[in-house]
This record gives C-alpha cells, sequence and structure tokens, in this order.
C-alpha cells in the first residue's frame, strides 16, 4: 500500500469506528455541539487520545502566528477533525479543512458530517507535503 495512503491510517480507522457508534446511538439531525461532546466520551470510551477545541499553532512563511485555530478534534496528536451537524457537505467545508490543516501543518484531516439521514457522511483529506519523513 502506498506509504501515503497508510500514514495514520490505523488511527483515522478508530475515530471513524466512534463516529459511527455516536451516529448509531443519536441518529442525524441534533445540534454539532451534541455530536462532539458524544463523539469526545465515546473516544474517552475508547481509549483514542484526543485533544478537544485545543489551540493549533499556525505558520506564515516558516514563522509562528500569534493568532491559532481552534479545530474541534485533534486525534492522536496529528488529525484535524472537523465536525459538522448539516444537510450535506459543501466545498467550503472542506475548504475550511484543507485550510487549517496547511496553517498548522498537519498532513491528515477529517471533515465528518453528523446532519445526514442515512449515514455519516466523511471525507477523509492527506496533504503529502506534511507526513514527516521517516
Amino acid at each position: 500500500m502506498n506509504e501515503n495512503l497508510e500514514y495514520m491510517g490505523h488511527e483515522g480507522y478508530a475515530l471513524m469506528g466512534a463516529v459511527f457508534d455516536v451516529y448509531k446511538e443519536l441518529g442525524y439531525g441534533l445540534g454539532e455541539e451534541i455530536y462532539q461532546e458524544s463523539l469526545e466520551l465515546e473516544l474517552g470510551f475508547q481509549e483514542i487520545e484526543f485533544s478537544p477545541k485545543s489551540e493549533l499553532v499556525a505558520y506564515y512563511k516558516g514563522h509562528r502566528l500569534k493568532k491559532r485555530y481552534i479545530p474541534d478534534l485533534l486525534v492522536s496528536k496529528e488529525i484535524v477533525t472537523e465536525l459538522k451537524a448539516v444537510k450535506a457537505l459543501l466545498p467550503e467545508h472542506e475548504q475550511q479543512l484543507l485550510n487549517y490543516m496547511h496553517l498548522t501543518k498537519k498532513a491528515v484531516g477529517y471533515l465528518i458530517n453528523f446532519g445526514t439521514k442515512t449515514s455519516v457522511e466523511w471525507k477523509r483529506f492527506i496533504l503529502k507535503e506534511y507526513i514527516p519523513a521517516s
């Protein structure tokens, strides 16, 4: 398998297992804050390392910026996770996550939407330029 696809794969798989457990329990149509808190509990139950609403440092031309980004979750110290509870993910949701990944130089991001009726809608993004050298 391609190294880029394997990067943080186990951690991402564990994250999505927790996400599906939350969706199975709560269904769709609730507010984002309910899913946020429930997912934090589920990650804790499953002993998955995460930081909720933690500040991430942003950079400009290699210089740390004073302004910080606060993602919904940072899983395993490397996976930027953005939660939504909307009818459908839109290109601006994707761009928001990609911007945060670029600013913080994190290689992996998950955009997760609990707002759809049939299942969780999610997308995984990998920015290979930020994968640490082995």
